[in-house]
């Protein structure tokens, strides 16, 4: 069932507190720790009233775009329709490589989850709620049927309804317009945008999409005040509040940490998560899942974990999820796993990630097998410029990122392999 929290003096516990305590985990539990208290204060509310709190506390979606939560839900239509109920899909289908703390949330206190939906369906006048689980979910879909189970016995839910809709493994239902594709009961492909959620969501309804880890804060900016999680913040005053990062890689203590906004990358590395192993020294760090720029060593122990300081580093702050690699890490061999992942992950619906994914695969095993050119490095970077903006999704600029990042900061790495001083390796 996992390990308690013991959380480092220097993390920020919020979402995290009751972390490998069971009994947060059932509703009488979650009650005893004050849970749904924020609910019923924000029941009292005018639902445009709880989305200008949300608006003025700053947050932002905690699921890898980090676009203004209050804002989000102020497209959804002002009048209600009787004809049409508005919806919200919640996107716990976290498969982003590196990332894994919104299972954790799900396991633990899978009621904070709940509250914070039921809270965001009043705000935006939602009559239906999808929360959209990873396939691969096992247990964090048991406890979550549990914890609504018991939720809509102990009749917290009013007159809103729930749904539990398990994925089927496909990393490409992430993106919230296939996630609804999926809900739907049809493939899930992205859409093109516009029309967008908001207008022609899941159902051809108005929608609202948000992730895990953002409608677990929610409930917590309502009992403490915008102010409250707006001062939340070392940085930027744009990014506030505090962030689960999951860390792994080669780390001593691997993990889900939470630390306020505009903490030091290299402090949670070198002091939170432990550092490097024995004898080893840091060589690179990809700070937002899978999908973003690779850092470099200079560059992580520079790197403000916040969305303005990881811009300023070439890199996007993402999911959170912190990938470390020390000097023992074959670059030119982790850079083709990552794009032999987007390869497969690809709904092959845009030419130009169906066929770019696959030709970077291509060409980085070539490399690795000691078949390449060192014009294949010029044709990576030229594959990586036509697949990025120009998708109906961001999947195929997922796969770019850290292959022009990796060439330009590892290109030496690439060009042993090419010149034979690298033994050849069949990836």
């Amino acid at each position: 069932m996992g390990f308690p929290h013991n959380p480092h003096a220097r993390e920020t516990v919020l979402l995290s507190q009751y972390f490998g305590d069971p009994e947060a985990r059932s509703y009488k539990g979650w009650v005893k720790r004050g849970g749904y208290e924020a609910l019923q204060q924000a029941l009292a509310m005018p639902p445009a009233a709880v989305t200008d709190v949300v608006k003025e506390s700053g947050l932002r979606g905690r699921g890898g775009a980090g676009f203004p939560t209050g804002l989000k839900w102020t497209f959804m239509p002002k009048e209600k329709d009787k004809k049409k109920p508005h919806y919200l899909c919640v996107n716990a289908d976290e498969s982003e490589p590196g990332t894994f703390k919104d299972r954790e949330i799900m396991r633990w206190t899978p009621h904070a989850l709940l509250e914070g939906t039921l809270i965001t369906m009043h705000a935006i006048q939602a009559d239906v709620a999808y929360i959209y689980i990873r396939g691969e979910f096992t247990e964090p879909f048991a406890v979550m049927e549990q914890a609504l189970a018991e939720a809509t016995a102990a009749k917290a839910l009013g007159t809103f309804k729930i749904y539990l809709h398990k994925g089927a493994g496909a990393y490409i239902c992430g993106e919230e317009t296939a996630l609804m594709s999926s809900i739907e009961g049809k493939r899930g492909n992205p859409r093109i945008k516009p029309p967008f959620p908001a207008a022609f969501g899941v159902f051809g309804m108005p929608t609202t999409i948000n992730n895990v880890e953002t409608l677990a804060v929610v409930p917590h900016i309502i009992t403490h005040g915008a102010a409250w999680h707006k001062a939340m913040s070392l940085s930027s005053p744009k990014s506030t509040g505090t962030k689960l990062f999951s860390v792994c890689g080669h780390i001593q203590k691997p993990g889900n940490y939470e630390v306020t906004m505009g903490f030091p990358l290299k402090d949670l590395v070198y002091e939170l998560a432990g550092g490097m192993r024995p004898g080893r020294t840091l060589k690179a760090c990809i700070p937002g899942g899978s999908s973003v720029p690779i850092l470099n060593r200079e560059e992580t122990e520079r790197c403000l974990l916040d969305y303005e300081g990881c811009v300023a580093e070439g890199t996007l702050l993402g999911s959170g999820g912190v990938i470390v690699f020390d000097d023992s890490a074959d670059m030119v061999y982790q850079i083709m796993r990552l794009a032999r992942f987007y390869a497969h992950e690809s709904c092959a619906q845009c030419t130009q990630c169906r066929e770019g994914t696959a030709w970077t695969t291509k060409i980085l095993e070539r490399v690795l097998a000691g078949q390449g050119k060192m014009q294949d490095l010029d044709l990576l970077l030229d594959l990586a410029e036509n697949m990025t903006g120009k998708t109906i999704c961001v999947l195929s600029d997922s796969c770019a990122a850290p292959v022009v990042s990796g060439i330009k900061k590892f290109r030496g790495e690439f060009e042993d392999y090419i010149a034979g001083r690298r033994r050849a390796m069949v990836a």
